[in-house]
């Protein structure tokens, strides 16, 4: 079917309302009706992402509708008896809308639905899932993305993001549905009164708060001290400023100062168009309170608070954003070392992080003897494992991360939280504070002791039909190109995750990946610089990440803008 063939379907349909139809008659540009109809909106393992509008390439009640169905009927294939789903959603717009047609949808297939009386994080739907024993959670957010977007997630009943397998099964089922009549809904309130729709609140807030407050390490330091420690905190208007502040107070963190001007939830993000923690401009309000308070340290979790961004003050007084892999590094340090101190650490302990993630963490995990496992880009593949450790006993699971600012310590979520994230910072920001030092100290502490490992990540913006064409046909050049050197540096592993092959070109061995297939492609150089090349699995960008080691932070910064220029000269060649 052609997209205006679609598209004419949708006007056509009588299960499309009005107010609908007429944004669709309204499009005067043929490539806008066409970028809407070209394809459905893609069902994968970060469930469905895009632009909010009416079209079945949108983010829309229909789509929506559409997904839970395929969901539903892939729930109905796999379990006998009853069968329920745990759904949240965030501050952004359509959020409610879209949580409540996934509840009408569920219920009238007989599926009971555990729905969040407002807004709450990502990681509390992992959490929640799990509290009530559900076969499914879905939660719809975009996370970070800016306001135009929206999007579901959805969950497994270990309370993880489906991975490839049970997403591509969903997929299926969503694509088995021929007609809109198809999609079953009922009445909110006749769910209600049959006991199929369950409206929650505080009685899992609390559960999840208790277990949150449990991750303490230094229980003795925050109980005496937490007061002593002042904090700047920013929810970038999102989900993360009950949960947070909650945690935070209830374990004696008294000094903490919010700001007000992103305080409230709303979907239009006013102050932080892209409202996302690794954007150092969101944090600017934050700096400007600093300049009277003075914190210890501040941070800001991104609109369903899966992720946190962390601010701290370096040697000349200036106040930094660390990147993610600068804190998964330091929490990593934090947590093993503590754990160590207080005779905690298991002999069989284990870090997981990313293909994409600072090496750093590979060689603190060395130095104490820990396990350091690398995973596939995702979340879900570190949730992934957390269950085989549980299964199999082979690993006692300590901290997870990524370099995109989500990471998790404790088992009752599976899913990067950045509430727990939030009383973890605290707790070691408090404890170096006790020495006389601040975040950016420590981390200059670690940087000398195991070498100053420097990251970058950019992002190439190619939308649209055209955009996903040219990703896909740069990534197929580079998988194939002979590439030897970047800047005379000899390439000396190549790592192809969709083929599954490492090839070690110094003395031409090939062996198995044992990942999941992914289109990702890592470079390896022979001074421990890299580069890592993969489509985003939620937005129309290519993703380009590097990475250096170097004798300094003068020198580092020095190699990694020579590295990038060089990097970013090939992938330019790559997408004309």
């Amino acid at each position: 079917m052609t997209y205006k063939e679609k598209y004419n379907l949708w006007l056509d349909s009588k299960y499309i309302d009005e107010s609908a139809k007429d944004e669709l008659r309204n499009i005067k540009d043929e490539k806008e009706i066409e970028d809407r109809f070209y394809k459905e909106l893609e069902f994968g393992t970060g469930g469905l992402r895009g632009v909010i509008g009416i079209g079945s390439n949108r983010m829309n009640i229909y789509t929506v509708g559409k997904a839970t169905q395929g969901l539903a009927d892939y729930l109905h294939r796999h379990y006998s008896g009853e069968i329920s789903v745990s759904i949240a959603h965030d501050s952004r717009i359509m959020s409610r809308e879209f949580s409540e047609t996934t509840a009408a949808v569920l219920c009238a297939n007989g599926i009971k639905t555990y729905l969040f009386d407002s807004l709450r994080p990502t990681p509390m739907l992992s959490f929640t899932v799990r509290h009530f024993g559900s076969k499914a959670g879905v939660v719809v957010t975009a996370s970070h993305n800016p306001k135009q977007y929206n999007g579901y997630k959805v969950y497994n009943e270990d309370g993880n993001q489906f991975t490839d397998e049970g997403a591509e099964e969903i997929f299926s089922c969503i694509q088995a549905l021929k007609n809109f009549s198809d999609i079953k809904t009922m009445d909110l309130e006749e769910a209600k009164s049959k006991g199929l729709l369950n409206i929650i609140g505080e009685e899992v807030d609390k559960v999840y708060i208790d277990k949150v407050k449990e991750l303490t390490i230094r229980k003795d330091l925050v109980k005496d001290y937490a007061k002593d420690l002042k904090i700047i905190y920013t929810p970038i208007h999102g989900s993360g400023n009950i949960p947070v502040r909650r945690a935070l107070k209830e374990l004696g963190y008294e000094s903490l100062a919010v700001v007000k001007e992103q305080e409230l939830p709303d979907g239009n993000f006013p102050t932080a168009p892209y409202p996302n923690p690794e954007q150092p401009s969101v944090f600017n309000i934050a700096l400007e309170m600093a300049k009277t308070i003075g914190p210890d340290v501040i941070f800001g979790t991104d609109p369903d608070c899966d992720r946190i961004g962390v601010v701290a003050k370096d040697g000349s007084g200036e106040y930094r954003v660390l990147t993610g892999n600068q804190t998964g590094v330091l929490l990593s340090h934090y947590i093993i070392s503590s754990l160590k101190d207080i005779n905690k650490l298991p002999s069989n302990g284990a870090i997981i992080k990313t293909i994409v993630t600072s090496e750093m963490a590979t060689k603190i995990a060395e130095d104490y003897g820990v396990k350091l496992i690398d995973v596939l880009t995702g979340f879900k593949y570190i949730g992934e494992k957390i269950k085989e450790f549980e299964k199999t006993g082979s690993n006692t699971y300590l901290f997870g991360f990524e370099e995109s600012y989500g990471c998790l310590a404790g088992t009752f979520v599976r899913d990067k939280d950045a509430v727990i994230g939030a009383v973890l910072i605290c707790e070691m920001a408090l404890y170096y504070k006790k020495k006389g030092m601040n975040l950016y100290d420590a981390l200059n502490s670690l940087y000398e002791k195991y070498g100053f490992y420097k990251e970058t990540l950019v992002s190439k913006e190619l939308t649209g039909k055209e955009g996903q064409e040219k990703i896909k046909k740069a990534i197929e050049h580079l998988r194939h190109s002979q590439i030897e050197a970047v800047n005379n540096i000899k390439i000396i592993k190549k790592f192809d995750y969709k083929l599954r092959i490492e090839k070690d070109i110094v003395n031409n061995i090939e062996s198995e990946i044992k990942l999941p297939v992914s289109n990702v492609l890592k470079f390896i150089l022979e001074d421990g610089s890299w580069f890592v090349v993969r489509p985003s699995g939620t937005e129309p960008k290519m993703k380009i990440y590097m990475a250096v080691v170097g004798k300094s932070l003068d020198d580092a910064d020095k190699k990694s803008r020579q590295f990038s220029e060089a990097i970013m000269s090939i992938i330019d060649e790559a997408t004309k």
